[in-house]
C-alpha cells in the first residue's frame, strides 16, 4: 500500500521545481532525431518494471502500489524523504517511481501546476544558477541543445504556479545513479525511459504536490 508515513505530512503541510553529434541552435530535432534519441537511452527488451542497467536500488524501480483514498487521478506526488514519485491512477493505484531531488535548501515543496510538456527540451541554467556555480553553468549560460547529454533529458515537464513558470520540472537526467539522492539544482530527476513513460500518461493542468524533505519535517512523525 501506498502508506500515509510516505505522505508524512498533513493537509495543513501542502503548502497553501554513446555521445550524440551536437545540435546547433538553428536546429531543432525532427520526429526522427527523437526516435534515434529515444532509443539511444532506451536499454535494449527494456522492461519498465525490472530493467535496470543503471544499477538503481531495487525500490526505485516503478511498481504499482494502492494509493490512499482521495487522491485526485492524474495528479503526481513527491515523497521528497523516500525519494518516490507517484502518479495517481483512476482505479484506486498509483504508478511508483524512484527519483533524485534538490540537494540542500534547493529543493522547493509546494503545490504545483504542469503547464508544459517538452518531449527532448532545451535548457538554460538560470542566473542563480550560473552566480552559484559558474565553473559548472557558466558555459551553458546561452543554452544547451537537447540530446542524451542535456540536464533535462529526454522529457521535462515544467511546474508552474498560476502563469508562473518556476523553473522546476520533473525531469529526465543523464545521470541516472543519481536517483535516490539528492543531487540536482532544485528539480525531480528520473531516469530516462522511466519519465518516457510517464510523459505520456501526464495530461496539462495536472497537479504536482512536492512534499518536504527531511530538514523541513520539524518535530512530525
Amino acid at each position: 500500500m501506498l502508506a500515509r508515513r510516505h505522505f508524512i505530512v498533513t493537509a495543513a503541510a501542502l503548502f497553501s521545481a554513446p555521445v550524440s553529434a551536437p545540435l546547433y541552435a538553428s536546429e531543432w530535432p525532427d520526429e526522427a532525431q527523437k526516435a534515434a534519441w529515444d532509443a539511444e537511452v532506451t536499454p535494449p527488451f527494456f522492461d519498465l518494471r525490472t530493467s535496470n542497467p543503471w544499477d538503481l536500488n531495487q525500490r526505485f524501480l516503478p511498481v504499482l502500489v494502492e494509493a490512499n483514498d482521495g487522491l485526485v487521478p492524474g495528479d503526481i506526488h513527491v515523497d521528497a524523504v523516500a525519494r518516490y514519485l507517484y502518479h495517481i491512477k483512476d482505479n484506486g493505484l498509483a504508478m511508483r517511481y524512484g527519483v533524485a531531488i534538490g540537494r540542500g535548501g534547493l529543493y522547493e515543496p509546494g503545490t504545483y501546476t504542469i503547464r508544459r510538456k517538452v518531449r527532448w527540451p532545451h535548457w538554460t541554467p538560470t542566473q542563480s544558477m550560473i552566480e552559484r556555480e559558474p565553473e559548472i553553468y557558466a558555459e551553458f549560460a546561452d543554452g544547451m541543445e537537447p540530446g542524451p547529454l542535456n540536464a533535462l533529458g529526454s522529457r521535462a515537464l515544467y511546474l508552474y504556479v498560476g502563469d508562473r513558470d518556476t523553473y522546476l520540472r520533473i525531469h529526465g537526467t543523464p545521470y541516472p545513479r543519481s536517483i535516490g539522492t539528492r543531487a540536482s539544482s532544485g528539480c525531480v530527476r528520473m531516469v530516462m525511459p522511466h519519465i518516457n513513460e510517464l510523459y505520456d500518461q501526464v495530461e496539462l493542468e495536472a497537479t504536482a504536490v512536492l512534499y518536504p524533505a527531511e530538514e523541513s519535517l520539524g518535530a512530525v512523525s
